[in-house]
């Protein structure tokens, strides 16, 4: 059986159990957190997720979530024609790399209780405005990111886009994927009528409770 490597709170670990899930995947997870220990030769970078397969281990999510599609190919994440396919991954490659990646320079500051230089987060924002336009014109939310079918573009914008918008809320006290004309509010609600998304949702919130309840009791025994 599958085995998936990571924690219910990391957006690409979701992402990945989403499509699993979607696919009707038999799947095992189980639960590591950060730093390298225990990852070598499973994850060179100590990254979270990464998948155990009979034939060995696969680190980063869209590497995996391609293996996951040419493996068990229906129902399809990914459509058949070329160029329809080609625009998913192109939206897929925004969401991650100029929305996901750009906001995710917040996350010290918005979850994890840092100070960022005024000068950085200006630059972040500015590049974020940027990014989210950029987005918007490609997606399609027709109700679904990319058109009228639940896809693998879908698995990355659900976990990816409420992440952006609370960093930037709590940092800039205004969400900027909002202010950018994306309703993601109402996107969520569409994805969480999937009881598979709901799933991931209450999963998520499980382990948050879990990592709040493990850092009150460190607290606590530090006193």
């Amino acid at each position: 059986m599958l085995k998936l490597y990571g924690f219910a709170l990391s957006n690409y670990y979701n992402k990945l159990k989403l499509a699993l899930l979607e696919k009707g995947v038999p799947f095992e997870e189980v639960l590591v957190s950060f730093g390298i220990e225990g990852k070598q030769g499973k994850s060179p970078l100590g990254k979270v997720p990464y998948l155990e397969t009979e034939d060995g281990f696969l680190c980063e999510s869209q590497v995996i979530l391609d293996y996951i599609e040419a493996r068990w190919p229906t129902p399809a994440l990914v459509p058949a024609d070329p160029w329809r396919a080609a625009k998913q991954r192109e939206l897929l490659t925004f969401l991650e790399l100029h929305v996901e990646l750009c906001a995710r320079q917040l996350y010290p500051q918005a979850f994890f209780g840092a100070t960022l230089p005024e000068k950085f987060t200006a630059r972040v924002k500015a590049d974020l405005v940027k990014n989210l336009a950029a987005f918007k014109q490609l997606a399609v939310f027709g109700p679904y990111v990319a058109g009228d079918t639940f896809s693998a573009a879908d698995c990355a914008a659900y976990v990816h886009l409420p992440l952006a918008a609370l960093a930037s809320k709590i940092v800039y006290g205004e969400d900027l994927v909002a202010a950018a004309g994306i309703d993601w509010k109402a996107y969520v609600k569409l994805i969480e009528q999937r009881p598979t998304a709901l799933k991931v949702a209450a999963d998520r919130k499980a382990d948050q409770d879990r990592a709040l309840a493990a850092a009150r009791a460190k607290t606590a025994a530090a006193q």
